[in-house]
C-alpha cells in the first residue's frame, strides 16, 4: 500500500466514526425531542454537522475507491453502512482491518518477505 492510499483510507477511517454517531443523534436529539417536547432549537444545528460529515465521508469514500481500487460490492457497503444508523460502527471497525492489513502487506513487501 503506497502512502496516497494509506492516508486516504486513514482519513475515511477517521471520518467515519464522528459520521456514525451524527446520524442518531440527529435523530433522537433532533427528531425525537423536537417531536415529544417544544425543544427544537437542536435539529438545525444536527442536521447541518451530520450533513457536513456524511458530505465529507461520501468524499472520503470515493477517493479511497480510486485510490486503493476497491470493488464497487466494497464502496456499496461502506455507503450502505453510513445510511443505516449505527452501521457506520461497524463499517468503522471493517476499516480499521482493512488499515491494518495494508500497513501489514506493505512491511513485508519492503522487508521483502512476501511479494505482496
Amino acid at each position: 500500500m503506497d502512502i496516497k492510499t494509506a492516508s486516504a483510507l486513514h482519513r475515511l477511517r477517521l471520518i467515519s466514526l464522528p459520521e456514525a454517531l451524527s446520524f442518531p443523534a440527529l435523530l433522537i436529539f433532533g427528531s425525537l425531542l423536537m417531536r415529544v417536547s417544544d425543544i427544537d432549537f437542536l435539529m438545525p444545528p444536527l442536521g447541518a454537522l451530520h450533513g457536513l460529515l456524511f458530505t465529507i465521508y461520501v468524499v472520503f469514500l470515493l477517493d479511497v475507491w480510486v485510490k486503493a481500487k476497491w470493488p464497487l460490492k466494497r464502496v456499496a457497503l461502506f455507503f450502505l453502512l453510513a445510511v443505516v444508523p449505527f452501521g457506520g460502527l461497524y463499517g468503522e471497525k471493517l476499516l480499521k482491518k482493512y488499515e491494518a492489513d495494508g500497513v501489514i502487506a506493505a512491511r513485508a513487501r519492503a522487508e521483502g518477505t512476501v511479494n505482496a
